[in-house]
């Protein structure tokens, strides 16, 4: 009974290093994430996963209106949004 407990132990041990070093923080970086998108409002400047940098022009549930130049926008996915930038980083 104790040797297969001790068996066990490398198993149990390497899944809370896992869950510490992988899981933990991956759950951590979603949730900044996630509070970053529903903190979006009209106006800031953003980066998306594509590169491509513009200014929030609407809001909708599931997708923003981005405006990359004067008189042109686009509609991207909320998800998509990898980074709000500085007031005045898009000149």
């Amino acid at each position: 009974m104790q040797s297969s407990l001790m068996s066990m132990l490398p198993l149990v041990l390497m899944f809370v290093v896992l869950y510490f070093v992988m899981i933990r923080p991956q759950m951590k970086k979603q949730k900044e994430h996630r509070s970053m998108i529903d903190a979006l409002a009209k106006g800031d400047e953003v980066v998306t996963s594509g590169g491509m940098l513009g200014k929030v022009s609407k809001m909708g549930d599931s997708y923003l209106g981005l405006e990359i130049a004067n008189g042109v926008e686009v509609q991207v996915q909320r998800g998509a949004i990898v980074q709000v930038l500085p007031k005045g980083s898009i000149k």
